[in-house]
């Protein structure tokens, strides 16, 4: 893995899909706040050797000026069993009590909502932000009605670890 290409990648991920609005999420874009993060270049890719150790550095070091830090990793390194162990550990280890949630996409779990795929396909990822910018982003989603039409199974695995925004 090239980290030149792995940015470009997901950038065009971002721009292509994250940012785009879509009818069956109920005219809202996957994640509202990606284009805004994507222009004040408030967002960081790195190419990550061991998710585990990766996750504790970062709770260590913080977010600095970043609103969200990208881990990616070769999927065919990281099966997904391993992969979701690893950031679900780094989570309850020491990521939350940092202020800090990762959350994983991996190719070998695809993320449907409404008939979407949500992953970015080719990379295991690790995405980091700050759980209580997290928490205050999703509480001003909810009041606009954007998890209205997302399926009450994944928004329980998305809010593990968080505030549900719904209540």
């Amino acid at each position: 893995m090239y980290i030149e290409q792995v940015k470009q990648d997901i950038e065009n991920w971002i721009v292509n899909f994250v940012e785009v609005p879509h009818p069956a999420l109920g005219g809202f874009p996957p994640c509202p706040y990606a284009r805004s993060s994507r222009l004040k270049n408030s967002y960081d890719v790195f190419i990550g050797s061991d998710p585990y150790f990766d996750l504790k550095n970062r709770a260590r070091h913080g977010m600095g000026n970043k609103e969200v830090v990208i881990y990616a990793y070769d999927p065919v390194e990281w099966p997904h069993d391993l992969f979701a162990a690893s950031l679900d550990h780094a989570n309850q280890d020491f990521l939350l009590t940092a202020n800090l949630l990762t959350l994983e996409d991996h190719p070998a779990d695809q993320e449907i909502v409404n008939g979407i795929c949500m992953n970015q396909g080719t990379y295991a990822l690790a995405l980091v932000q700050s759980l209580s910018d997290l928490n205050i982003k999703a509480r001003l989603m909810a009041s606009k009605g954007f998890y209205d039409s997302w399926p009450e199974d994944y928004l329980t695995a998305l809010f593990q670890h968080r505030e549900d925004p719904r209540k």
